[in-house]
């Protein structure tokens, strides 16, 4: 059994691709369905930085390239084009980057709290699928306890950032009077809520929440002093707008050419910034060639987030000591794991020829009785026990495949003739 990664990032290709393999909480169940026919055992994670598939199989490389077709199908493109943007990895390096994911060092804000619900979240939805072996369900696990360690035992997500505070933060620079300001807050889902919150908690005056969902509309506004509006209100609202913020989970724009050229049409060449923070995004890259329009996507907002990575590394140095001993659990119960067929055969074979043996002996002994023949029963399972429990705890110990090959040869495991 070998686990593969296969995997685009904000590392490896940039937002007009990232967004094509996003794949939002509605669509998971969907995609999950569409990937068992590549990998029949996977896990999908997707973040606005990432879209990831960890499978398990045993073959590594016919895992791997089925991972590989499905992304590429996803995509649209050809093998050529999308080995330009994927990464894979295996093992070690596999279980490594998988920790610092649900560790937040992989995110494009080190540290961020919502990545650690993400990889949860991403193993419940493929358990749900039926998707999920032991394997799997292990490697998540232990990820997910190393994501939880390195929150309480460090200050790696101590005043963290995220997606949402760099964007109002950056918004609040634009902006000379805050307090009378206009912000629209489109999206009233996790990024939305901490947009309002961190804008409420600078001083923010006029905040605007529109969603297509009126309820959570309304209970967002209540909760931070904002105006609820719908979506047939928007191009009206945005006419007098100095910031939008647009982080709905929609897999189509929500802000086209058209409606911006209509909102701002009468401002007098007065600003407009929208930033947009959604995955994939909300905003019609065209907008930005509107005049007075200045349009920032979560790439632009990237070197907000590389000072915050680099005020936290003591933190991060921390942080990887966790994961390198999450690690070396995870890599112990790995090989542990991959030896039990040849700790099943090597149990086996020893009970074949500890019952044949048996078998013959005591039809060559004088009468037993039930009692006495059960005493050498026993007696003899004993003995074979004794004489396995050494190789058993050398396989267990993470002896590898070279280790499982030389027991396999010493106890003529592979040998199908009789014992």
């Amino acid at each position: 059994m070998y686990f593969t990664l296969t995997g685009i990032n904000h590392h490896s290709a940039p937002i007009e691709v990232r967004e094509r393999a996003a794949i939002n909480t509605e669509a998971l169940p969907a995609a999950l369905l569409r990937l068992r026919q590549y990998a029949p055992h996977s896990i999908i994670l997707s973040t606005c930085n990432r879209t990831e598939i960890y499978a398990a199989g045993p073959h590594a490389a016919d895992v791997s390239g089925a991972c590989t077709r499905y992304l590429r199908d996803a995509l649209q493109v050809t093998e050529g084009s999308l080995a330009t943007y994927i990464y894979t990895a295996s093992g070690e390096a596999l279980f490594r980057h998988l920790c610092s994911v649900a560790c937040g060092l992989d995110s494009m804000v080190i540290g961020e709290y919502e990545v650690l619900g993400q990889v949860r979240q991403a193993l419940t939805a493929a358990e749900k699928a039926g998707m999920v072996n032991l394997p799997l369900r292990h490697l998540f696990e232990g990820a997910i306890r190393s994501g939880r360690r390195a929150r309480e035992e460090t200050g790696i997500s101590k005043n963290a950032l995220s997606i949402s505070s760099i964007a109002v933060n950056k918004a609040l620079a634009i902006i000379t009077d805050i307090s009378n300001a206009k912000i629209i807050i489109i999206g009233a889902g996790e990024a939305g809520r901490l947009a309002l919150r961190i804008a409420r908690s600078r001083g923010a005056g006029g905040l605007v929440v529109v969603s297509r969902t009126e309820q959570r509309a309304v209970g967002l506004a209540v909760q931070y002093g904002a105006r609820p509006v719908s979506h047939d209100q928007l191009i009206a609202e945005m006419r007098d707008a100095d910031i939008v913020i647009t982080c709905a989970a929609s897999p189509h724009p929500v802000l086209h050419y058209k409606q911006v050229s209509e909102a701002i049409d009468g401002r007098s060449g007065l600003p407009l910034v929208i930033l947009d923070i959604a995955m994939p995004r909300n905003v019609e890259p065209s907008v930005q060639e509107l005049p007075g329009v200045h349009l920032y996507n979560i790439d632009d907002l990237n070197h907000i987030a590389e000072g915050h990575r680099l005020e936290r590394e003591t933190e991060v140095r921390a942080v990887e000591r966790i994961i390198g001993e999450e690690v070396a659990m995870l890599l112990k119960w790995w090989q542990s794991y991959n030896a039990r067929p040849v700790i099943k055969s090597l149990m086996q074979r020893a009970e074949q020829i500890r019952s044949k043996q048996y078998g013959r002996s005591v039809k060559k002994l004088p009468a037993l009785s039930g009692e006495e023949r059960q005493a050498i029963d026993l007696l003899t399972r004993s003995i074979v026990d004794k004489i396995l429990r050494e190789p058993i705890m050398f396989l267990k110990s993470g002896a590898g495949k070279d280790g499982s090959e030389v027991i396999s040869r010493l106890f003529g495991l592979d040998d199908e003739s009789e014992p």
